[in-house]
This record gives structure tokens, C-alpha cells and sequence, in this order.
């Protein structure tokens, strides 16, 4: 079923939890929301409000799974890593990705069960799709995007989200992502 959603944060997650939650299990015994979408369209919010709508769900921002500003390529072997244990309902792992430091940092573990939301550029690939509750696509006009993420980043990472950008572009064509979505979101 597609859709184009209201852009306030909590209808939106109150559609996408009813849906979700009175489905059956995706993953293992838990379900599944990935929440994608290019950088700065408001995919974190979105997430935010779902986590606020669903008590007890886990959260994980697929930006802290990448190796780096060059590892969106990497994110779906890691993504399916993390949930394959969860799928056989055993605790799955994820080790976070330290953007300071540049370097991973600490693992975080994610119990099997409940509702897990994935969000960030490239959470959803073909190859989860069979474990995906929700695909939810979360998109924003391209230059409020960009200035959403330098405002946030700063000036001097310009260079950086503009390759980020022309990655992210090429994985959604690839992947054809927006055309799987469940629900599309417009915010502005």
C-alpha cells in the first residue's frame, strides 16, 4: 500500500505502529520499521516519535553503523549482521561507529523481541526485505536537505556531504528503495 503521510512526526508514527504492531512478527518474534530516506529529510524524528508511540522500542541510527563518510557501501552486510541473530531470536550486536575518533568504538547489544526501528540512508536493502515489518521512505526538498545537514556538520564538511550525497543518490537508484516504501513521507 502506498500513501503520502501528513508531515507531523507522531501521526506518522501512529499510522506506521498500528500497522506494524498488528501485523505478525517479521523478526523472529519482534518486528521490524526501517525508516530511509536521503540525509536531512527528517528520518531521526521520525524515529524519535515511533520510539515515543511504542513503549519499549529499540532504536538504532544506521549512521553510527557506517565505516565513515565512504561507508554506505559496507551498511547492508552490517545491518543484516545485526539482525540475523534476531531473527533466529537470539541477541544480535552492533558496534558503533566513533565519526571523532574515526575508529569503531563500543558494541551495543539488541535484544530479540519488541519493535526495532532502524533508520538512516541505506537501513532497508534487498536483502532484509523478508524481515521488514514497515519500509517507511522520508524525503525533503534537496537543498533544505543540505542545509539541514551543514547547519549541523558545519561549512568546513561541505566537500563531505556533497560526495555523501552523489553515494546516497547512486544507492537508492541501485536499490530502487522509494518504489519498495510502504509509506512515503514528505516533510518540508
Amino acid at each position: 500500500m502506498r500513501s503520502e503521510a501528513p508531515p507531523d512526526p507522531h501521526a506518522v508514527a501512529d499510522a506506521i505502529a498500528a500497522r506494524v504492531m498488528g501485523a505478525p512478527p517479521t523478526l523472529g518474534a519482534g518486528r521490524l520499521v526501517c525508516v530511509d530516506g536521503p540525509a536531512g529529510s527528517g528520518k531521526t524524528t521520525l524515529a524519535a516519535a515511533l520510539a515515543d508511540v511504542v513503549p519499549g522500542a529499540h532504536v538504532v541510527h544506521c549512521d553510527e553503523l557506517l565505516h565513515g563518510w565512504r561507508g554506505l557501501p559496507g551498511l547492508a552486510g552490517t545491518v543484516e549482521s545485526l539482525l540475523e541473530p534476531l531473527a533466529r531470536g537470539e541477541q544480535g550486536r552492533w558496534t558503533r561507529w566513533d565519526w571523532l575518533a574515526d575508529d569503531w568504538a563500543e558494541t551495543h547489544p539488541v535484544e530479540s523481541g519488541g519493535l526495532l526501528v532502524l533508520e538512516g540512508v541505506g537501513c532497508w536493502s534487498p536483502g532484509i526485505a523478508h524481515l521488514v515489518g514497515v519500509l517507511v521512505w522520508v524525503e525533503a526538498e534537496s537543498s533544505l536537505r543540505l542545509r539541514r545537514g551543514i547547519e549541523r556538520d558545519g561549512e568546513q564538511m561541505r566537500p563531505q556531504w556533497e560526495q555523501w550525497r552523489l553515494d546516497e543518490d547512486a544507492l537508492f537508484a541501485r536499490l530502487g528503495t522509494r518504489s519498495r516504501a510502504d509509506l512515503v513521507v514528505v516533510t518540508g
